[in-house]
C-alpha cells in the first residue's frame, strides 16, 4: 500500500503540480498505520477503539 501511495503521491506534485491534494493524501494514508500501531498501546478498551474507528476514517478519506 505505502508504495502505491508514495508513487501516486509523487505524481501529484511533480507531473501535476497539485500540492494540497498530494501532501492530505501522504498525511491520511500514513496515519492509518501509525494509529493502528498506537491502538496496540491504548490504555482502555475505550481508547483502542477509538483510535482504531479514526484509523477507518483516514483509510475511508485515502481510498
Amino acid at each position: 500500500m505505502h508504495c502505491g501511495l508514495l508513487s501516486y503521491h509523487a505524481y501529484l506534485s511533480q507531473d501535476k503540480q497539485e500540492y494540497v491534494l498530494s501532501k492530505q493524501l501522504l498525511r491520511s494514508g500514513t496515519a492509518i498505520g501509525a494509529l493502528i500501531r498506537e491502538s496496540e498501546y491504548a490504555e482502555s478498551r475505550a481508547e483502542f477503539v477509538h483510535k482504531l474507528r479514526i484509523a477507518l476514517k483516514e483509510a475511508n478519506e485515502t481510498q
